[in-house]
């Protein structure tokens, strides 16, 4: 052993701004300036441009400055604590979507009887997007729709009986949600977030379109729910 040798220094710990920003990052940020934007911290216009700069972001240091005047904040820095791998805590929607529709210059979508997913991204850029839910089999009791149009056509549909609530904002483009409040507490809500770009992002109501005994449905995924939690 050379004892005149001098250990090597390591090497300096990446700064965590300086990680490239991943979706679970921006989904992160855009979950903190929905609810500012509900509560009346941001306008629409504060929102809508914030939202762009989600988007635009490239490392985790460039997502931070967004909210850094909000509530969850903390949340967001680089260095923040982060749930174990497949947790989501409750409320929150999950960080990984169960389906990604993706149109460029072309059309996709969902219809039909089909089992939506608790979280689904839409990408449409110069394309066509359709989401109709009013006849899909719903297994989660909060569901999530993130829309992104770029030049581009997003439009969702949903059973006249769940609750329907969107945040979102247009940058010389259209975000549109007719909100809807079902009547029995116990009903599906659908959540719509995201940002038109000289686009169209459109979530309304099919009139006519009911799921049928929703209180049966409800009991039975709810039951559902907590027998996977106790197996």
């Amino acid at each position: 052993m050379d004892l005149h040798k001098r250990p090597q220094p390591s090497a300096p710990a990446a700064d965590p701004a300086e990680l490239r920003a991943s979706d679970a990052d921006r989904d992160r940020i855009a979950d903190i300036l929905r609810e500012a934007l509900a509560e009346g911290r941001l306008d629409a216009d504060e929102h809508a441009e914030r939202i762009d700069g989600v988007y635009r972001a490239k490392t985790v240091g460039d997502l931070e400055p967004l909210v850094r005047d909000l509530p969850g904040a903390d949340a967001a820095r680089p260095d923040a604590p982060r749930p174990a791998p497949g947790t989501t805590p409750p409320g929150v929607a999950p960080a990984v979507p169960s389906e990604n529709l993706v149109a460029v210059f072309s059309a996709a979508g969902r219809k039909g009887r089909w089992r939506v997913g608790q979280r689904t991204h839409a990408y449409a850029v110069f394309g066509n997007i359709e989401i109709d839910l009013s006849e899909a089999i719903f297994e989660h009791r909060q569901i999530y729709i993130k829309a992104v149009s770029v030049f581009g056509n997003v439009e969702i549909r949903v059973p006249e009986n769940v609750t329907l609530h969107g945040s979102g904002g247009g940058v010389l483009g259209n975000f549109e949600v007719d909100t809807l409040e079902a009547a029995d507490p116990d009903a599906p809500v659908v959540h719509v977030d995201g940002v038109a770009v000289l686009g169209n992002i459109e979530a309304k109501p099919k009139r006519g379109k009911i799921i049928k005994d929703l209180h049966k449905y409800v009991g039975r995924s709810v039951a559902k729910q907590l027998r996977k939690h106790l197996d």
